[in-house]
């Protein structure tokens, strides 16, 4: 297989469709389901350098749209659609990838997504979830609400986490992650905001962060 991003079309239980890019090295050691963010979809620029990234350290990657993205509407889907385009997404990937360890989660909006469908019903196969800047509250507003799903999830979680991100105070994350036990693992990724952008201030730069969460991901995905 290319490495180049390959599309895919996507079913839902409903009958809906959703357009999906698969890309992998030519000897995968894993498979990451990775959904987008609210404010953008797959093809978004931090999508697809997650996923060229993830690809050259050996991992394969499937990106995939949510309905109302597809649509090219604004307004984010329900749970219960936005978690059914994880399970579709979930089953693809497992069909192409058998025998390869299967990992899901997202960007924000995508990875919360992932984390409620796996709290409700396990997502077949899938070994962890990964999150690349949970969404833990809104900017402005701390609180731990969109956390208590997360207690009822029963495979390992790594949380790749700025210590500038508005939406999830880097100490409420730190102890949430905390409280999940030893399922969860905390990826602190120093002066990063959300987007895992830095100020020049920082002395490092985006091209820097984004190897430190790409590295981080992928090592976990393959302990």
């Amino acid at each position: 297989m290319t490495t180049d991003a390959q599309p895919a079309t996507l079913t839902l239980d409903d009958g809906q469709t959703v357009s999906a890019l698969l890309q992998s090295p030519p000897a995968p050691r894993a498979c990451y389901v990775l959904a987008h963010g609210a404010g953008a979809g797959m093809a978004h620029a931090f999508m697809a350098e997650a996923a060229d990234g993830l690809v050259q350290r050996g991992i394969a990657t499937l990106r995939y749209q949510f309905p109302y993205m597809e649509r090219g509407s604004k307004r984010t889907d329900p749970p219960a659609i936005a978690q059914a385009a994880v399970r579709a997404a979930v089953a693809h990937a497992a069909g192409r990838f058998p025998s390869l360890p299967l990992f899901a989660g997202g960007k924000s909006f995508g990875g919360r997504m992932t984390s409620q469908a796996q709290s409700l019903a396990p997502l077949p196969g899938v070994a962890g979830l990964v999150f690349l800047g949970f969404p833990l509250h809104p900017a402005g507003a701390p609180s731990n609400e969109r956390a208590r799903h997360l207690f009822d999830v029963r495979v390992p979680m790594l949380f790749v986490q700025g210590t500038r991100d508005k939406l999830a105070e880097f100490d409420r994350i730190e102890k949430l992650v905390a409280e999940l036990g030893p399922t969860a693992t905390l990826l602190r990724i120093a002066e990063a905001d959300h987007s895992f952008h830095v100020l020049v201030r920082s002395g490092r730069s985006d091209a820097e962060v984004m190897a430190e969460v790409l590295d981080g991901a992928a090592a976990w995905m393959l302990r």
